[in-house]
C-alpha cells in the first residue's frame, strides 16, 4: 500500500475528502491497494486541529458525503486502525489538547447545522449523510492516550469537557453523539461523566423521552 507523508494541508484536503461516491460497494480507501497519508504524528495533529478549527472553509468544495467518507477513512479506527497519530507523547501535550479542543467546533459548526434531527442508536428514518459520523465520533475515534502518559487523565478529561459542552447545543444528533462518548467514559471516570448528564438532564430544557432514556443509560455506561 503506498503511503504518502509530504502532503501540503490543501493536498491532504484532497487526498481525504475529493474522492466519489460509489453507489455500490466498498469506499475507495478499502480497494486493494490505496494510497495512505501516513505522516509524522505532530503534522497529523496539526493538521487535524487547523480542519477541526476551520471545518466550513476547509471541506467547502466537498459534499457532506465526501466529507462523511473523508472523517471515516481519517478517524474511523474500522478504516485505517489505531495509528497512533493522537497519543505519541512526542507531540507537545499543549497541541494535543488544542487538537481535542477544537473538535468542539466540529460539533457546533458542522454537525449541528448539517445533521437531521433524528436518532442513530434507534435507527430513526430520515438521517442526513453526517449523521452516523456524529453520532459514532467517540465511539470510532482513534486513542486519545495510552494509560502509561503522564497527560492521559489531562487529555481524557478535555474530551469529556467537549462532550459536556456538545451537550449544551441545540442539536439532538449532536447530544447523542456527546452522550454516546460518555457513555463509553463512565466505566473509567464516571465522576465526571455523571456530572456531565447531570448537568445535561437539569438544564431545564424540555427533551425528547428517547434522549432523556438514553443520557439516563450512558451516565452508567450501558451504551452500545
Amino acid at each position: 500500500m503506498p503511503a504518502v507523508s509530504d502532503l501540503s494541508y490543501d493536498d491532504w484536503l484532497e487526498h481525504a475528502f475529493s474522492h466519489s461516491i460509489r453507489p455500490h460497494g466498498n469506499a475507495w480507501f478499502f480497494d486493494e491497494d490505496p494510497s495512505w497519508w501516513d505522516p509524522e504524528p505532530f503534522l497529523a495533529v496539526d493538521y487535524f486541529t487547523r480542519l477541526f478549527l476551520t471545518t466550513e472553509r476547509s471541506l467547502a468544495g466537498f459534499s457532506d458525503a465526501q466529507i462523511a467518507q473523508g472523517f471515516t477513512y481519517l478517524l474511523s479506527t474500522s478504516a485505517s486502525g489505531d495509528n497512533g497519530w493522537f497519543y505519541k507523547t512526542s507531540t507537545p501535550t499543549a497541541a494535543r489538547l488544542a487538537c481535542v479542543e477544537a473538535i468542539e467546533h466540529v460539533f457546533a459548526c458542522l454537525f449541528a447545522p448539517r445533521c437531521a434531527a433524528v436518532l442513530g442508536h434507534i435507527d430513526e428514518p430520515g438521517a442526513a449523510p453526517l449523521n452516523t459520523v456524529c453520532y459514532m465520533w467517540w465511539d470510532e475515534f482513534p486513542c486519545l492516550a495510552l494509560p502509561d502518559d503522564p497527560d492521559c487523565d489531562l487529555i481524557h478529561r478535555a474530551a469529556i469537557d467537549v462532550m459536556r459542552r456538545t451537550l449544551r447545543l441545540g442539536s439532538i444528533a449532536c447530544q447523542e453523539a456527546a452522550l454516546h462518548g460518555l457513555g463509553h467514559g463512565a466505566r473509567h471516570r464516571p465522576n465526571e461523566v455523571a456530572a456531565a448528564v447531570d448537568e445535561f438532564l437539569g438544564d431545564g430544557r424540555s427533551k425528547r423521552d428517547e434522549i432523556v432514556s438514553y443520557a439516563r443509560s450512558a451516565r452508567c455506561g450501558c451504551v452500545l
